[in-house]
């Protein structure tokens, strides 16, 4: 589900790390014109493995991580710019941002999410020296970025401006970035549905797949949703009638076609065996393929030669 835009993106995101891509995956398979753009000092590159991030028992290696992260969100529908934010400020008619690059052309977004550990030196113009510390270090003065300015939603004074990094917990570990990403998204994807006219709860987005016989019992019932929503729809809700049934036409909709069939399910888990096998080194495999060859051969018959 798109909004109605007026920008280049519904979502402009800085930086490409755990955090960013985190974000840009939640946005745009909401449906969210979503840009992240990365060529900064993304923190994860200056790490040698990664050990604690889950679902790799061995680590994994920067270099094949950061590919699936960035694999992942133009998967998602996400634009991948190598280019470097220098400034965000707002548009002429303060409706949106504009965002000034180091070789591209300007872009204007709807939202901004910050998701750079090391500085938020471009969000000065729209946040204002307020949102800066200095303390003293070896006898200089040094001004950062402070990281308890958004809440925990991500949410800032600015309205449109979230941030996901730097911010306070966020810079501890790649999973806590990448969860504080997921969580940024989130917001922005319920306010988006509350400017929808969607409400509580039924504003409330899940981003997940389960499986078709899941769906059971009276909430395999499309009246069931229908009468759930009007049960809860405020009295002075803002939509008319029928803009409201369409919209919750959609909604319901979208939420059957999050179960999906066993069928669709195998099929989905061979296409992601397949595209991890794209990000892992050929020899490796080949060598694994042979080794897996090698076990599955019967052993050879002994001649009867070889008992005397």
């Amino acid at each position: 589900m798109t909004t109605e835009q007026t920008h280049d993106f519904d979502v402009v995101i800085v930086g490409g790390g755990p955090a960013g891509t985190a974000a840009g995956i939640f946005t745009a398979r909401y449906g969210l014109d979503t840009a992240v753009f990365d060529r900064g000092r993304s923190s994860i590159q200056r790490c040698a493995h990664l050990e604690n991030y889950p679902g790799f028992p061995a680590g994994m290696d920067i270099e094949t991580l950061y590919g699936l992260l960035h694999d992942h969100i133009e998967e998602a529908g996400c634009d991948l710019v190598p280019d470097m934010v220098e400034s965000v400020t707002r548009t002429e008619d303060e409706a949106g941002f504009l965002v000034d690059l180091q070789e591209g052309d300007a872009v204007t977004a709807t939202r901004v999410i910050a998701a750079t550990r090391y500085d938020g030196e471009y969000m000065r113009p729209l946040v204002g020296d307020e949102a800066f510390f200095t303390h003293e270090h070896d006898g200089e003065e040094h001004e950062h970025f402070d990281r308890d300015y958004p809440e925990m939603d991500g949410t800032t004074p600015v309205d449109g401006l979230y941030v996901a990094s730097p911010a306070e917990e966020t810079d501890r570990q790649a999973i806590i970035a990448a969860g504080r990403g997921a969580r940024v998204a989130l917001t922005v994807v319920d306010e988006v549905r509350a400017e929808q006219g969607l409400f509580d709860p039924v504003v409330d987005h899940y981003d997940w797949l389960r499986q078709e016989s899941n769906l059971e019992g009276e909430w395999a019932d499309r009246e069931r949703w229908v009468r759930w929503a009007e049960e809860n729809r405020p009295d002075d809700h803002a939509l008319a009638d029928d803009e409201w049934e369409e919209l919750l036409d959609r909604e319901i909709d979208r939420r059957f076609e999050t179960y999906i069939t066993d069928e669709a399910v195998e099929r989905r888990a061979e296409a992601a065996h397949d595209r991890l096998l794209e990000h892992l080194d050929d020899d490796r495999i080949l060598e694994y393929a042979r080794r897996i060859e090698a076990e599955r051969e019967p052993p050879a018959e002994q001649s009867p030669e070889a008992d005397d």
